[in-house]
């Protein structure tokens, strides 16, 4: 089985024809979300969302990408493709990525997580897609397990081929999850 990477996922519907709002996880949204670009889907069973969705339309309003999809020609149709991922198969030739800033989940989980100062604190387990931001669930070295918002504020450095990551997380933000 192919390796699958998460480009958009579906927020909101926007407006009365079908659009909604998306959350990108890829640099080349014109590229991606380009009119006619079929995009297979990840979601929940029995919800009714077709295994791939080809784009009808692609727009930004007010920074936010607005993204129309064929068969979907309202906002009743929009509202059920709610929480959709638009996945990609990492193995299908694509051109080259220039960007650094771009992770698939498998490329982060078991990373090891050091603070600034270089110390070990614990381990990568998971990516947690969110509706505003994504977060890495780590996995402290004393058992305690706690989100930190995947932002270069409190994420200065992803080292894939180092095998680590830095995390300069807040005091007490692990302790939260308590």
């Amino acid at each position: 089985m192919s390796e699958r990477t998460v480009v958009a996922r579906i927020g909101r519907p926007h407006g009365l024809h079908g659009e909604v709002t998306v959350q990108l996880h890829t640099d080349e949204p014109e590229r991606r979300l380009e009119v006619g670009a079929v995009l297979e889907t990840e979601a929940a069973p029995g919800t009714g969302v077709p295994r791939t969705l080809t784009v009808r339309s692609t727009r930004v309003h007010r920074g936010i990408w607005l993204v129309g999809f064929e068969g979907v020609p309202d906002r009743t149709g929009a509202e059920g493709l709610r929480g959709t991922r638009l996945v990609l198969d990492v193995d299908a030739p694509v051109v080259a990525d220039d960007d650094e800033d771009t992770f698939a989940e498998g490329d982060l989980v078991g990373l090891a997580v050091h603070d600034p100062s270089g110390v070990r604190v614990g381990e990568v387990v998971r990516l947690v897609l969110g509706s505003s931001q994504d977060r890495l669930a780590v996995r402290l070295d004393d058992g305690r397990e706690g989100e930190v918002p995947f932002v270069a504020a409190l994420v200065p450095e992803v080292d894939v081929a180092g095998g680590r990551v830095v995390v300069d997380a807040p005091d007490g933000l692990f302790d939260l999850e308590a």
